[in-house]
């Protein structure tokens, strides 16, 4: 037991990635040896989302205590500080952070005022922050931790883990939102890099307790089932 303590405690770091717009750190959080294939958690791309952030430190809170999978984890329960911070969807710039990444199909018009993608592609210091952390040590999975209507959105092979999470919160598997989405990280990492990315929309305005109890168990699972897919 107090073998397995230290092993988990060393497999532990802390960092930021970098800054938001206003300049608060974006917090991220490490764990297990990057031997093993990394996966990106990330909540709170948008502000207003706060079910996704609650998700993600309860992730936290979980790995802390115990974290044995075969996996390196990234986890950035806030991704936009600024946002969850003023309690907007987008980041201090007004940019939402999700139509702002250098896909393909990123435009700079504006396709709905919700959505506002930023003067060019990448142009945000929070994602330039995530694209740097990619490159320096590519992702081969990714869940982002969103709050709309029920749905387990899938890009990229995905669809173990994916049936996972529809087997135990009865949420819909759509490979689309059902609308554009240029800029998104679905588009960046699933569809043009190929990397499994599940973008799970929790039902907005669940109580936050309620979050945990159903969400944490299914996602602890679709971890189990990665660490046997991908190792």
């Amino acid at each position: 037991m107090i073998e397995n303590l230290k092993e988990n405690a060393a497999s532990f770091l802390s960092y930021s990635i970098g800054n938001s717009a206003h300049g608060l750190p974006i917090k991220t959080f490490e764990f297990g040896s990057p031997k093993y294939p990394r996966v990106l958690c990330v909540g709170g791309v948008h502000g207003d989302e706060i079910e996704g952030v609650s998700l993600a430190w309860s992730l936290w809170e979980e790995f802390i205590k115990s974290y044995l999978f075969k996996l390196n984890t990234v986890l950035i329960p806030e991704f936009n500080p600024d946002g969850i911070l003023y309690k907007t969807r987008c980041n201090a710039n007004n940019v939402d952070l999700n139509r702002n990444l250098p896909t393909k199909d990123w435009t700079s018009q504006v396709l709905n005022p919700r959505y506002p993608p930023g003067p060019h592609a990448g142009s945000e210091p929070e994602n330039q922050a995530l694209l740097k952390l990619w490159n320096q040590h590519p992702i081969q999975f990714v869940f982002s931790l969103h709050s709309w209507n029920p749905l387990i959105n899938t890009n990229g092979p995905c669809d173990d883990e994916a049936k996972i999470l529809h087997q135990y919160l009865g949420s819909p598997i759509e490979p689309s939102m059902g609308y554009p989405t240029p800029g998104a990280l679905g588009t960046f990492s699933g569809l043009e890099k190929g990397i499994g990315t599940i973008t799970l929309e929790i039902k907005r305005g669940l109580k936050i307790n309620e979050v945990i109890t159903q969400y944490k168990p299914a996602l602890l699972e679709a971890f189990k089932s990665l660490e046997k897919r991908l190792n």
